[in-house]
């Protein structure tokens, strides 16, 4: 993993791991154990204000919306992360905050994405809601170097045409996105 990728990962680490705290592999405890966690949980969620409340489920909306592989990676630079100082995790969660939000939001889509992301939001930035589970359906679907031909596909767009390249890129079938994303970032 590339150096700039396992920060970014560490750094996204707080929207992640607020999301899923849940999502751990391990065997659930017995029926008798679960009473006093529940409520405890339950009990802390609703001590948050509606807005708080918001961001939790969207968090794990996110977190739910990653494919396995994602998440096994994210729970794997977790646990790297839990095994830093204290200190260095301050400093790692504070360097995520004073990020633009964009680049953070853009985390929520996992670590392949999350890190191309930045690269990509000229393009994909604004997606119309009818046109969001296609296009990261697609995106998810694109090998490391398609993400990389994308971005500077994505670089290159000026604003006025954005619409019109993302849905030519959703038009374009599988078999044809290496020749259209070659010919869009002319190499």
């Amino acid at each position: 993993m590339n150096k700039l990728l396992f920060a970014g990962l560490l750094l996204a680490l707080p929207l992640s791991l607020a999301a899923a705290p849940q999502s751990v592999n391990a065997p659930l405890p017995a029926p008798s154990a679960t009473p006093s966690a529940a409520p405890t949980a339950a009990a802390a969620f609703a001590q948050l204000d509606p807005a708080q409340q918001r961001q939790r489920r969207s968090d794990y909306a996110a977190w739910r919306a990653l494919p396995e592989g994602e998440r096994e990676r994210i729970r794997q630079a977790a646990s790297r992360f839990a095994a830093l100082p204290a200190d260095q995790q301050q400093r790692l969660r504070a360097q995520f905050q004073a990020q633009d939000q964009a680049f953070r939001e853009g985390w929520r889509l996992g670590p392949q994405l999350g890190a191309e992301f930045p690269k990509l939001h000229g393009l994909f930035g604004f997606v119309p809601p009818q046109q969001r589970d296609a296009v990261l359906a697609m995106l998810r679907q694109l090998s490391p170097s398609q993400l990389a031909q994308l971005a500077l596909v994505a670089q290159r767009t000026p604003p006025q045409e954005r619409d019109s390249v993302r849905s030519a890129f959703l038009t374009v079938p599988a078999a044809e996105r290496d020749t259209w994303l070659k010919r869009q970032a002319g190499q």
